[in-house]
């Protein structure tokens, strides 16, 4: 067997940025839920200081098989994105952000984007990432999770000030096929996909529900066809990024070269992208319609090949979103996960 090294995108090491802890006070003063709940989003605020972000660490995985590591899939046309800065702003910038968690003992970063529950007063919003942010093979279910939308307009992780917030999950879900193995082969990099289902605004002014806040995408679980144009956004944090713009890629789709059920789009994203939204049926992400849906997620990449690949959405999908919505697992299709004071209860 030969091993072709496999970039696992989800957790790079984290810059020293400001977090203040006096916003664990904030959030306890913000009556938005009972005593515990105010007191586990205090205990989560205060957990992430600057020295546990400098203290990050990066997580790289290999996949093994008989074939030679070889670029045998190509770019498409002449409009493809490889990886660019962001200019447009608008609903793509505001539905997607940093998400911050830990797992096994370490603390990581990932990307994500907000998913629309069709409410926006039910108490709780849906965010989308990539299964591995929420689930690890080896160190279990992640904990300590937060979620900061628009990161690229305010890079910094000081809950308190953030016009646009943070918002603390509650509960995780992915893939039945996913847990308990986690990331690594080819059934499961089908379906590295999960959701974290957040509560309201931990910390600063106001209470609001994070998609009332930003805004949310539907999901598409129809096939959908290499050719059409995908768009890949997240915040890479490794060589020339720096984990605090938003960067996205666009083009035609291709399958993985190397047989996984996968798809993957021309991209140079690295490290801290990973959970980022792809989405198609639009030719301007910053004005948000109701065709604009989310199709995958960041996954993974190969090394020496210029290509993010990621899950194909199906009916599937829809059951493991469903049920972080509902916090009830489906029998042979999903896992649901309660986070817990300190670490997952489960």
């Amino acid at each position: 067997m030969r091993s072709r090294p496999l970039v696992l995108l989800s957790a790079i090491a984290l810059s020293l940025l400001s977090i203040n802890p006096a916003t664990a006070a904030s959030a306890a003063g913000t009556d938005h839920g009972a005593a515990g709940v105010r007191a586990e989003d205090a205990r989560v605020l205060a957990y992430w200081t600057p020295a546990r972000i400098a203290n990050a660490k990066a997580r790289d995985y290999v996949r093994t098989d008989s074939g030679k590591m070889i670029p045998n899939a190509k770019p498409g046309g002449g409009s493809t994105v490889t990886g660019a800065s962001w200019p447009s702003g608008g609903a793509i910038q505001q539905r997607s952000g940093r998400i911050l968690f830990s797992s096994g003992g370490s603390d990581w970063i990932c990307s994500g984007s907000v998913v629309n529950d069709a409410s926006t007063s039910n108490g709780y919003s849906i965010v989308l990432t990539a299964g591995h942010c929420v689930f690890d093979g080896t160190d279990g279910w992640s904990y300590n999770f937060l979620y900061m939308p628009n990161f690229d307009a305010e890079p910094n992780y000081d809950c308190a000030t953030r016009v646009d917030g943070c918002w603390r999950a509650n509960l995780l879900s992915a893939h039945d096929d996913f847990v308990p193995a986690g990331f690594g082969t080819d059934a499961t990099v089908r379906v590295d996909y999960g959701f974290a289902r957040v509560g309201l605004r931990i910390a600063g002014a106001g209470t609001a529900e994070l998609d009332a806040a930003t805004g949310g995408y539907g999901l598409n679980t129809a096939a959908v066809a290499n050719s059409a144009t995908k768009w890949a956004f997240g915040y890479p944090a490794e060589g020339k990024y720096k984990g605090k713009d938003l960067i996205y890629c666009a083009g035609p789709t291709v399958d993985d070269p190397y047989g996984a059920p996968t798809w993957g789009v021309a991209c140079n994203m690295n490290g801290g992208a990973s959970g980022g939204p792809w989405i198609y049926g639009t030719t301007d992400p910053a004005v948000y319609t109701a065709g604009t849906l989310l199709t995958s997620v960041n996954s993974y990449g190969y090394s020496g090949l210029t290509y993010m690949f990621g899950p194909k959405f199906n009916a599937e999908t829809q059951t493991v979103y469903s049920s972080a919505v509902s916090g009830t697992a489906s029998s042979g299709v999903s896992v649901v996960c309660s986070v817990g004071t300190s670490a997952p209860n489960c």
